[in-house]
């Protein structure tokens, strides 16, 4: 996944599990000229909600081993990592990050979705937890989102 690819760049041309912000921030965007400042702060923020990265009084620590990463030579994140992803994506990524095919997973989601009736962010939290895949994280997110579908 390249915002994993992204967040682990910094860390593992630092040598370290923790950096400050402004560390992060001069990798991202000046050290691999991938981002502008402001966007390399998006992305921060982006991975710290996503749960990659955790803010500390000291900055940022990286909640996985940026070492089981591997960026390659010509890899330049995409734009799209700026965005904020919903939870259906972020589920999706989980399932693709364990081995599953991304067109199976989705056809299984909506199939689930079709026979349960929930939406899809629902139907995509269930699937990844009948999977053994621990996504607890965006089950509030699910949730909200069928919620949300209820009052509108």
């Amino acid at each position: 996944m390249s915002l994993r690819v992204a967040v682990a760049a910094p860390f593992i041309q630092h040598g370290a599990r923790r950096l400050k912000e402004n560390e992060v921030v001069v990798a991202l965007s000046l050290d691999r000229d991938w981002f502008s400042p402001d966007q390399a702060k998006r992305l921060i923020d982006i991975a710290t909600q996503e749960g990659l990265l955790e803010r500390g009084d000291d900055g940022l620590e990286i909640t996985f081993n940026p070492s089981e990463v591997t960026v390659p030579e010509e890899f330049v994140p995409d734009e799209d990592l700026l965005r904020e992803r919903s939870a259906f994506e972020r589920v999706l990524d989980s399932l693709v990050a364990e081995g599953m095919e991304k067109h199976e997973a989705v056809g299984a989601i909506n199939t689930l979705q079709q026979e349960l009736g929930l939406t899809i962010e629902a139907a995509a939290v269930v699937y990844a937890r009948r999977q053994g895949i621990d996504v607890g994280d965006l089950a509030p997110i699910a949730r909200e989102a069928v919620l949300d579908t209820e009052d509108g």
